[in-house]
């Protein structure tokens, strides 16, 4: 026979089930309500001359697809290099449980919890103001690139520590070198969750804003000439339009950023879900 607090319990249990699914539900609907509003409103006004014309009497995104290509290659150019040596470091010649292990890792979770707009100021008062770079689109790279350095550290350190201990032991066992262990056996095992981590950390640039408003100047109506030149992104690209009486471009940019996000979103999926299978096999 049940007891009355196991009664209780049993219906707190179905309360916050149902309070649970009421919650996804809403959160679910007010995602899919944007994303509707967005594609509506945006999609009929996405054109040549909205893509790939030139920014004249006409509105056009080419400068900022410019730009954010220009903005994602300096920051993953930069900060995968970095992450990925330090990922390498952390997982392969310190110990795990080592004060200086932890002490990384607490400084990694701190950084990927700063707020951009902290980066953002940081890139004005450091490249902008303080070391010449001034509005351009290498002083917002680079900016970006220190603020997705956690992104690229976290998810390679965890595909590295993914790969099974005994292929490690085997490479040894055979006569191979640390290095040579590490370049020919590890890396290679975790690539696709490495790449998975790096796609990732471009769909952060790809949507970053705040950031960008302090350290690239926000130039929407040319190309820009140099890296050491200020321009612009789509993210800002919708900002711009939408405060200044564009408001079909703005929402048909949008439209254009959410597909961008979707397929790197989708990518990274993909390839977290080969990666997974991989591992299943190698295990």
């Amino acid at each position: 026979m049940k007891t009355k607090a196991h009664k209780i319990q049993i219906l707190n249990f179905s309360v916050y089930k149902r309070l649970s699914q009421a919650a996804l539900v809403l959160s679910l609907a007010a995602l899919i309500a944007v994303i509707v509003f967005i594609v509506v409103r945006g999609i009929t006004h996405i054109n040549a001359q909205l893509l790939f014309g030139d920014y004249g009497r006409y509105p056009s995104i080419k400068p900022a697809l410019v730009g954010t290509l220009y903005l994602i290659l300096i920051a993953i150019l930069l900060a995968a290099p970095v992450g990925i040596g330090s990922a390498i470091f952390l997982t392969e010649y310190t110990k795990s449980k080592s004060r200086l292990i932890r002490t990384i890792r607490v400084a990694t979770e701190t950084l990927a919890g700063i707020p951009s707009i902290v980066y953002g100021i940081f890139g004005y008062l450091v490249f902008v103001s303080s070391l010449g770079f001034k509005y351009s689109l290498a002083g917002g790279g680079i900016t970006l690139a220190i603020m997705i350095l956690p992104v690229i550290v976290r998810g390679t350190e965890e595909s590295l520590l993914a790969v099974p201990r005994s292929l490690r032991e085997g490479s040894f066992a055979l006569g191979a070198s640390k290095t040579r262990t590490i370049f020919s056996v590890i890396l290679p095992c975790a690539a696709n969750g490495i790449v998975t981590s790096l796609i990732l950390a471009a769909g952060r640039v790809l949507s970053e804003s705040a950031v960008l408003i302090l350290t690239i100047g926000m130039v929407v109506n040319k190309m820009p000439e140099s890296l050491m030149s200020p321009g612009t992104s789509l993210a800002l690209d919708i900002y711009y339009f939408g405060s200044h009486g564009y408001p079909e471009q703005a929402a048909a940019a949008g439209v254009v950023l959410l597909a961008l996000v979707a397929g790197i979103n989708l990518t990274a999926a993909a390839l977290g879900k080969i990666y997974g299978k991989g591992e299943l096999a190698n295990g």
